[in-house]
């Protein structure tokens, strides 16, 4: 049994009833929104999140219907921006699907991403949850303002490790720090703990996004070989930027020469790969992982030991230890 089927079976009830609410809430009139929200609802995928804001809550004061309410609307807003992300990345492919800009164009996978996001805020605000509304309006803020900064510093690929640490808590971690802090927020009116729930999400984030990073130099299933798409798409990744940082301005001016102009010739793109792990890219990277999930496992265990909080456990070590 994998870990997702042993977290989600002590809440498969739970899960169900936010299943229910969640698909009661994309209903729509309009035929072809209909048809298009019926595609979404068969390609979910792993629904970790949900999973946090059930077992956040459940290490408070336990789940009630503000709870289902605020994973569902955590998940109509991940579900908005990932529609509204495929568009901006051009991408036609999703969890191995098709995606709705594929199928529908651009134009209505920008309206059905704003649907999502209206009916999330409705959700909320029709059963005044306004303290987990709050919580994700600044989450969906936070992710705008990365994904912004991370084109704005992608245009000069000037991107240095401070600034990549704001892209990914912004971009990355915001989300899955509103998970935490929603859940609690649903079952605890300490603004403390709501606080710190967020800062446990946040940390879990930041290693969360920079295990993707780590991903890109894994090898491929399909080829045997690393995939490299982070340079091949200019983005600035951890191991990458620490390769930068070792560099002589020499070597400094080859490899951003390369990721600007020749980011589709395999062979280069290779030579930058072998030049991360010589520099110890992926040493350091894993180091700083590791560093962002003690940090986010250490304020969690604050709280009582319990079946919860030992879930949550699992979960955030689920972000670094899964293989894609």
């Amino acid at each position: 049994m994998t870990l997702l089927k042993v977290l989600r079976k002590p809440i498969s009830g739970e899960l169900k009833e936010f299943q229910k609410i969640f698909r009661n809430s994309v209903k729509s009139s309009v035929p072809l929104l209909d048809v298009i929200m019926n595609y979404i609802l068969k390609s979910k995928g792993k629904q970790i999140r949900p999973l946090i804001v059930l077992y956040s809550a459940a290490l408070f004061d336990g789940i009630n219907e503000s709870t289902y309410r605020a994973a569902t609307l955590i998940e109509l807003l991940h579900t908005a921006t990932l529609v509204h992300d495929d568009v901006v990345d051009e991408s036609d492919r999703r969890r191995g699907r098709f995606s709705i800009n594929a199928l529908w164009k651009n134009k209505i996978a920008v309206l059905v991403g704003d649907y999502l996001l209206s009916r999330g805020m409705l959700t909320a605000l029709q059963s005044k949850d306004y303290n987990v509304l709050e919580i994700v309006s600044e989450a969906v803020k936070e992710m705008s303002e990365g994904e912004l900064l991370q084109i704005e510093k992608a245009r000069k690929l000037d991107i240095d490790e401070s600034v990549y640490y704001e892209v990914i808590r912004k971009k990355t971690a915001s989300l899955l720090a509103s998970c935490f802090a929603a859940g609690a927020s649903s079952a605890c009116q300490s603004k403390k703990d709501i606080k710190k729930m967020w800062n446990i999400g946040e940390y879990a984030g930041m290693a969360f996004q920079i295990k993707d990073d780590l991903l890109d130099y894994e090898k491929s299933n399909v080829t045997g070989k690393p995939t490299g798409i982070d340079i091949k798409e200019k983005k600035m990744t951890l191991p990458l930027i620490h390769l930068l940082n070792q560099s002589s301005l020499l070597k400094k001016r080859k490899i951003i020469n390369i990721i600007k102009r020749h980011n589709t010739n395999k062979e280069k793109v290779n030579w930058i790969m072998n030049e991360v792990k010589a520099s110890g890219g992926i040493n350091y990277a894993m180091q700083i992982m590791e560093e962002y999930k003690s940090k986010s496992l250490t304020l969690l265990k604050e709280y009582p030991e319990s079946s919860s909080r030992l879930a949550l456990e699992k979960i955030i070590e689920f972000t670094i230890d899964r293989k894609k």
